[in-house]
């Protein structure tokens, strides 16, 4: 049915100011406001409100109406797509500057073995899941064509691995239902914030928890004062200028990114199209992809341009704008939503405990055996699974000098979501096809 609005203009404004009043609650200090949000998460609630405002039919990202004369005719809002197409890489982009190679090399092989652990499990977490699932359950991870389970699971692995950017490139990519996708968010949010809860318990015990895994916490010393440093060494109020400018960096890659990847994804169509293995070129269809093409560029020359004097735009705010833009791509996300069709699938639940449980040994087993601080496992844990949003929160726990180790580490995070995502991606269709 045609919603209450659809003018573009109308629900962009519906959109900001379900966004506004998110933001505007969560920062309440006391009251119902600060009690709620220590249990709802803020993001969640962006995607919820525009959910309800399209389930009660006020909004709608496609509907058909009958014309005088009897005509069915089709509508749908481009915000969406202005959004993933625009917004997203702009926001990739902005994050990635303030990525400091060197500096996440210097903070110790620990933290980095933490890391990458912890992209490993989410890896392997996903096809093991489904492999578990599928023989109690063989329903629960089938579907076929783009109603393909392991097509939705494709994006927890871009949450859980990069972060919302990634997430939706991926539900880009492999084109999983979109009316069915309410699901996977749903068990993205609920899994992942259960996972950062126990985090957040943990470090309240990390004396003893250091101890039990015989770990040297004088390194974490070291890493306050770097990170102190480095924070009031770029941080500034920006000026027109500042904001002009990085607009200019952010928008102008988008605009690189979409040139090139015009002529990529022509390219590697044609290629795909000459693999003789229909399999094969179910795997590397992703290559064809016009929106993958563009995620990888700009992510990339956001990592060159970290190299650069344009790293220290991160001082004025670069990172926020990108969770700017990233918050409105949300809103549209949820606008997307058919929370009717949420509880469907239980099942999906079972695979997204198993695939965090996965996730969560791994790191425990690693932080035993190579002595690594709670510290390390918990911020490298939360810079896949929770991404920009989520480790800095956690990393703050520990010292609020050190939220800034969690924005390095979730940014690479975002710079490898991608790639780990659809490597996971293809392992779960292979499970899936087993």
């Amino acid at each position: 049915m045609e919603p209450i609005f659809t003018n573009d203009a109308i629900v962009l404004g519906i959109l900001m100011l379900s966004l506004g009043f998110v933001f505007y609650t969560e920062s309440k200090t006391r009251g119902f406001w600060h009690k709620f949000y220590k249990i709802v998460p803020g993001l969640f609630m962006a995607y919820f409100i525009p959910a309800i405002f399209t389930t009660a039919g006020i909004i709608s990202p496609n509907w058909e109406t009958v014309s005088s004369t009897g005509e069915i005719i089709k509508g749908k809002t481009e915000l969406y797509y202005i959004s993933s197409r625009y917004l997203l890489p702009a926001a990739l982009v902005l994050m990635t500057l303030s990525i400091d190679l060197k500096a996440i090399f210097n903070l110790g092989s620990k933290a980095l073995i933490m890391f990458f652990t912890g992209t490993f499990g989410i890896i392997i977490g996903g096809p093991i899941a489904i492999l578990g699932i599928s023989i109690f359950s063989p329903e629960t991870v089938g579907g076929t064509d783009f109603n393909a389970v392991w097509r939705g699971l494709s994006t927890l692995a871009g949450s859980w691995i990069g972060g919302g950017a990634n997430q939706t490139a991926m539900l880009e990519i492999y084109q999983y239902n979109p009316q069915k996708y309410g699901g996977m968010v749903f068990v993205d949010i609920v899994i992942a914030n259960i996972w950062m809860a126990i985090l957040l318990i943990g470090i309240g015990k990390k004396d003893k928890i250091n101890k039990w895994l015989g770990a040297d916490t004088s390194a974490i010393e070291e890493l306050k004062n770097k990170v102190s440093t480095f924070t009031q060494k770029v941080k500034r109020n920006p000026s027109l200028t500042d904001l002009m400018i990085m607009l200019a960096i952010g928008f102008g890659t988008v605009g690189f990114g979409h040139f090139t990847a015009k002529y990529l994804s022509t390219f590697f169509n044609n290629f795909v199209a000459s693999i003789e293995s229909q399999t094969w070129r179910n795997i590397f269809s992703f290559l064809g992809s016009g929106f993958f093409w563009l995620i990888s560029i700009s992510t990339i020359m956001a990592v060159i341009l970290s190299f650069t004097e344009a790293k220290k735009y991160e001082g004025a705010g670069a990172s926020k704008i990108g969770s700017l833009f990233i918050y409105i791509l949300v809103a549209t996300i949820g606008m997307k939503m058919d929370l009717g069709m949420i509880f469907d699938n239980w099942g999906l639940i079972i695979i997204g405990i198993i695939w965090m449980s996965i996730h969560a040994g791994l790191l425990i087993l690693v932080a035993k055996l190579i002595k690594a601080p709670y510290f390390f496992l918990a911020v490298g844990s939360q810079a896949n699974v929770g991404g920009a949003a989520s480790a800095p929160i956690v990393a703050q726990a520990f010292h609020p000098s050190l939220a800034t180790v969690g924005v390095l580490l979730a940014v690479f995070g975002y710079a490898i979501g991608t790639v780990g995502a659809i490597l996971c991606t293809i392992l779960m269709e292979l499970s899936a096809t087993f």
